[in-house]
């Protein structure tokens, strides 16, 4: 219970620069439309040429599967990190008692667009390796996730690293990786409190919906149905796309403290302080 209470604190912290701020918000918006497009791009093409059916059927290139899902994990992961490293950038500018832009995001990542490339190349390599153990079987996936949890733990504070210190994507992993022992000790598992709170709060709205669709299929009415369905969907995107604004923000506050010591004037030190904790 103390650290969900520590979390939901983080939470209202994050959510505190995000209402000085409310064009941060655009970031992961830019983030999800991206995605969409570049799913779409890839997608469509391999539907209407049927190559899905042809690797069902075994009658398609192993070799260019993997070369298309590497294409794919690298155009999307540049995506996603180019908005993040927007979003990190035009927080750290609050975080230091200015008042950011987007304009000024969009200016900090792509200054850094060659670093941001590198550092979705090694994303893309590294997920495809993962994908291939988690293929091996049901230890292949548990050796995957405990691999996956190590990365995304090493490489917590690699986009602000990037984006606030210029330095290129090998040495923004490795100074993460540092940073994050240095300040937090050579031990540590991972603290994602924002994570669970937002868990939290998506399995509630869920065990909500159910009793509210069932209520309205009773009705039988086929436009009620599916405009209550259009509409919790919606409201899903809208708590991811604010859970990612927010994780954006704290995440450059535990930069900011790894760095300086300080966390801003929104972030409580001490909890900022236990974002990793000891084995």
């Amino acid at each position: 219970m103390s650290r969900l209470s520590n979390s939901w604190s983080l939470v209202k912290a994050s959510w505190a620069v995000l209402r000085a701020d409310k064009e941060l918000i655009v970031f992961p918006i830019i983030a999800f439309i991206g995605s969409i497009i570049v799913t779409i791009t890839f997608i469509v093409p391999m539907a209407l040429t049927r190559m899905f059916d042809r690797l069902s059927d075994g009658g398609g290139s192993q070799i260019g599967l993997y070369l298309f899902s590497f294409l794919f994990y690298l155009v999307q992961y540049t995506v996603v990190i180019f908005s993040n490293s927007a979003l990190v950038g035009a927080a750290m500018i609050r975080l230091k008692g200015g008042d950011p832009t987007v304009r000024d995001g969009l200016r900090i990542a792509s200054q850094h667009f060659s670093s941001i490339l590198g550092y979705a190349l090694i994303s893309a390599t590294v997920g495809m390796i993962l994908r291939a153990i988690a293929e091996r079987g049901i230890v292949g996936r548990i050796v995957s996730s405990l691999f996956g949890l190590a990365w995304n733990i090493i490489t917590y504070l690699a986009v602000p690293i990037l984006v606030i210190e210029g330095v290129g994507p090998i040495d923004a992993v490795k100074r993460s990786g540092a940073l994050l022992k240095k300040t937090w000790g050579e031990q540590i598992v991972g603290n994602f409190g924002l994570g669970a709170v937002f868990g939290l709060i998506t399995i509630g709205l869920i065990l909500l919906f159910v009793p509210v669709i069932i209520v309205i299929a009773s009705t039988q009415s086929v436009g009620l149905i599916l405009a209550a369905i259009a509409g919790f969907v919606l409201l899903l995107i809208g708590v991811g796309l604010i859970s990612s604004a927010l994780n954006g923000i704290y995440t450059a506050a535990v930069y900011q403290y790894a760095t300086t010591g300080e966390a801003g004037e929104f972030f409580d030190t001490n909890l900022v302080k236990h974002a990793f904790r000891a084995k």
